[in-house]
């Protein structure tokens, strides 16, 4: 047991939440004290699960629990700036999913709240927590594949057609594939190449008449520097970016081939229960047992997948890295070496391992509000992009302090070189 626990109170017990939950519970240094959900029937599961904590009707009443030290926000995105701000005003520290908020003044003013409140923000849930593009920022760094050329990035999945809400399917409120799913690619890319981007010229396509949101999005970034990176994610589910990856079957992470085909035929005809689907996957459903209470959680294989994030090949000037099964592939002029990381390096806790190290242990915070507005600052870019069909400048970016890769180092479990690919 750690020296001291973080009580911790969720507000918005939604499927982000159920996949969150099994991390939160084996966390030693994290006390699930509270949960908040305006669903009667959520609020019921909930208190079945963890009998001890606290259940409340409304995210106001969460709040004004004096005991409540830090909230996971994971309600819907219209709701993250409005109650991130409300949180830091009631004293709590704060972790709020992607996208932090909606716009920029938003953004902004979360900032600004917590700066005022003397409280942390957290900018949660990309796939930039991961040791295995950690390990690629320090490999880049470390100059031993030469200078960093490019990054490429790039997913195909289902996300489109997994059971979605109402307010999930208008963009006016945080709903499609660029403000849902941009900031898993653009984290990544922006941790590997520092975290200035200087420019964005992006479009996104919607082309399934049964969803009127944007399902596709295509960005070419310019780094400062002059670094060019691409983001390319399509999530209408019938190409899977497992394909891509020879350790991985044809299956997404939560559909077949089969079943995908089938929810688009039902989606076609009108007789999809999509309600009754997306409560199946929140807590204590059918689906949040399957997916995410199995070991190795919505993988459930024991190796590390492409994800939201996807393929992520970075070139530098005497080399290539990617992903690998248990770690990464590195490609130099010796051979190929792979890189082998600990079976932990799947696990979904870092986000809580930066809020307990900043808050508990007075660490810096890196992943900070700061850093999660100029990733906004990217999802915004390529919206207007997409109108105007012109390059956007951005102005509120930042880097990736060097300090990061030393508190956060990420230390192999074992390297093997082949000379021959």
């Amino acid at each position: 047991m750690a020296d001291k626990q973080i009580k911790l109170g969720v507000i918005g017990i939604g499927v982000g939440a159920a996949e969150m939950l099994p991390a939160m519970e084996s966390a030693d240094y994290i006390n699930l004290y509270a949960g908040a959900d305006l669903n009667p029937d959520v609020q019921a599961r909930f208190h079945e699960r963890y009998p001890e904590a606290r259940v409340y009707a409304s995210a106001d009443e969460l709040l004004k629990d004096p005991e409540v030290d830090a909230v996971w926000i994971s309600t819907p995105n219209m709701y993250h700036a409005p109650m991130a701000i409300q949180a830091a005003q009631h004293g709590k520290h704060v972790v709020v999913e992607k996208p932090m908020a909606l716009d920029m003044r938003q953004a902004e003013e979360m900032v600004e709240a917590a700066e005022k409140n003397g409280v942390k923000l957290v900018a949660g849930h990309t796939q930039s927590f991961s040791p295995q593009f950690r390990l690629m920022r320090q490999i880049v760094r470390s100059g031993e594949l030469g200078e960093l050329g490019a990054i490429n990035v790039f997913s195909y999945t289902d996300w489109v057609i997994r059971p979605r809400t109402a307010e999930e399917l208008d963009p006016n409120q945080g709903g499609g594939l660029v403000y849902r799913q941009v900031p898993h690619q653009v984290d990544t890319i922006r941790l590997i190449g520092g975290g200035k981007i200087r420019s964005v010229r992006g479009a996104y396509g919607q082309w399934m008449k049964e969803r009127s949101i944007p399902g596709y999005y295509a960005a070419f970034m310019e780094f400062e520097n002059g670094v060019p990176a691409i983001a390319i994610h399509n999530g209408y589910g019938y190409l899977m970016i497992s394909e891509f990856a020879h350790w991985n079957s044809t299956d997404g992470p939560q559909f077949n081939a089969e079943q995908r085909q089938d929810i688009r035929r039902r989606m076609r005809d009108g007789t999809r229960e999509e309600d009754a689907e997306k409560l199946s996957l929140r807590i204590g459903g059918e689906r949040e047992r399957q997916l995410f209470r199995r070991p190795g959680g919505v993988a459930g294989t024991g190796v590390i997948g492409p994800y939201d994030a996807g393929i992520v090949v970075v070139s530098c000037e005497h080399g290539d890295i990617r992903q690998a099964p248990h770690g990464l592939y590195v490609y130099g002029n010796d051979g190929m070496r792979e890189i082998t990381l600990p079976q932990a390096a799947a696990s979904r806790d870092q986000e809580l391992v930066e809020l307990y190290n900043s808050t508990v242990l007075g660490k810096p915070i890196f992943h900070s509000g700061t850093w999660g507005m100029a990733t906004l600052e990217v999802v915004i870019a390529i919206n207007e992009s997409t109108k105007t069909h012109k390059s956007i400048e951005l102005t509120h970016q930042v880097e990736m302090p060097d300090e990061y890769d030393v508190e956060y180092k990420v230390t192999p479990e074992k390297e093997e070189l082949h000379t021959s690919y």
